[in-house]
Formats: structure tokens, C-alpha cells, sequence
């Protein structure tokens, strides 16, 4: 069977690997809140299953005006303190604490084993980003919990892509 060596063959190569032998779920730029820049059903999974009461305090799982001040408030401190430390701190909304990642274990430690794999590592293909140009893509994207980690626009020289 011949190598497919367009930017297509290439995504779907990268797709494979991750889903397949990293445990990663596919994303659906449908799911992308383009207004947050977040993957929203990621993140109302992840919040509604790992802190249920937080889900509820902040009305994660239904589009009312307390969802949007949460997610406005999620953008405001990812664009003030990074997506990084966002991650690694979680933030605060009134009087609860929101976790938006769950660290890598240390041995033997099975309570915090379960927490790390309540975690949803997924990527998105020709992930459509933008608010006025829903035309323009990207060729994949990382989300962790629904929140953007890495993007990548894919180029082939042997096809004459720069």
C-alpha cells in the first residue's frame, strides 16, 4: 500500500497515534466555543464528573448568563496567568475552588491515579477557530478538559506546502 504524503495522510497518521496509543478522544469542531476558545463539552464532561457540585454552582451544563460569567471568567484568567498555570492552580469562582486538571500520580497513590485518568486528553481536526472567517482552520489541535493546549498547522515541501 503506497505512503498517502499529503497534509491529510499526515493528520490522519498523528490522529491514529494519538487516539490509538495515547488514549486520546477525538474532538469535533462543532463542540468548539469559538467566542471562549474552549472545547465546551470537554470541559463540561470533565467538570460535571470529576466535581459535580462545582458543575452545578457554576451551570456548567446548561447555556444560561451563569455559564457564560463562568467561561468569561475562565478566559479572563487563561489570557491574565496562561493556560499552563490555569491547569496546574485551577481558579477560583466565589467561593469554589475549580480543579481543571489532575497531575500525573506518584506511586501507589490510587486516589489521585483515578483523578489523573478522569482527564480528557483529545484533539480536534481542521479544528474552524475563527469568529468572522469560518472558513479558516486549523490542522489540528490539543485540548486537555476541553481547554486548548497546542495547536498545529501541518506543511509538506515534498507537496510544495510552505
Amino acid at each position: 500500500m503506497p505512503t498517502d504524503m499529503s497534509e491529510k495522510g499526515l493528520e490522519t497518521l498523528i490522529i491514529e497515534s494519538l487516539i490509538n496509543d495515547a488514549g486520546y478522544e477525538l474532538g469535533s469542531s462543532k463542540d468548539y466555543d469559538r467566542e471562549h476558545a474552549i472545547d465546551l463539552q470537554k470541559l463540561i464532561a470533565f467538570i460535571s464528573n470529576t466535581q459535580p457540585e462545582t458543575a452545578e454552582y457554576v451551570g456548567i451544563t446548561e447555556d444560561t448568563p451563569k455559564r457564560v460569567k463562568f467561561l468569561h471568567r475562565l478566559q479572563g484568567e487563561i489570557a491574565k496567568r496562561g493556560i499552563i498555570d490555569v491547569l496546574r492552580s485551577g481558579i477560583t469562582d466565589g467561593p469554589k475552588s475549580i480543579n481543571l486538571f489532575y497531575g500525573a500520580p506518584s506511586i501507589g497513590n490510587k486516589k489521585a491515579a483515578e483523578m489523573f485518568e478522569s482527564n480528557i486528553f483529545s484533539v480536534t481536526r481542521q479544528l474552524q477557530y475563527s469568529q468572522n472567517n469560518t472558513m479558516l482552520a486549523l490542522d489540528l489541535a490539543i485540548f486537555i478538559n476541553g481547554l486548548p493546549l497546542a495547536t498545529f498547522e501541518l506543511k509538506n515541501k515534498l507537496t510544495k506546502q510552505t
